[in-house]
C-alpha cells in the first residue's frame, strides 16, 4: 500500500514563497508521472502541476510562471516550489499519481497566503 506524505506548508504573506515536499513509501514512483493538486474550502480538488518520469512538466494556467514542480527519484520525493504566492493559492495541497489511479490520498499540507 502506497503512502503519500506531504509537508512544507505554512502561513506566508502575499508575494512570499514556500517549497512543498511529497514522499512516497511502499512503492517506487520512478516510472510514474506525479502531480500536485489542491483543494480550497468549498471547492473541488484541482490540478496544479505534473511531472513525467522523464521530467517533462505541465502547469495549471493559474500557477504557470510562479510554481515549479520537480522530482528526486532516488528519494522517492516530488517537490513544488511556489513563488509569488497569492491569497487565492490558499488551499490544502496534495500529491498523487498523474493521471489519478488507485493510490490513496495523503493528509495534504495546508498553505495559507495572507493579503
Amino acid at each position: 500500500q502506497v503512502q503519500l506524505v506531504e509537508s512544507g506548508g505554512g502561513l506566508v504573506q502575499s508575494g512570499g514563497s514556500l517549497r512543498l515536499s511529497c514522499t512516497a513509501s511502499g512503492s517506487t514512483f520512478i516510472n510514474y508521472a506525479m502531480g500536485w493538486y489542491r483543494q480550497a474550502p468549498g471547492n473541488q480538488r484541482e490540478f496544479v502541476a505534473r511531472i513525467t518520469s522523464s521530467g517533462s512538466t505541465n502547469y495549471a494556467d493559474s500557477v504557470k510562471g510562479r510554481f515549479t514542480i520537480s522530482r528526486d527519484n532516488a528519494k522517492n520525493t516530488v517537490y513544488l516550489q511556489m513563488n509569488s504566492l497569492k491569497p487565492e493559492d490558499t488551499a490544502v495541497y496534495y500529491c498523487n499519481r498523474y493521471p489519478l489511479v488507485n493510490w490513496s490520498w495523503g493528509q495534504g499540507t495546508q498553505v495559507t497566503v495572507s493579503s
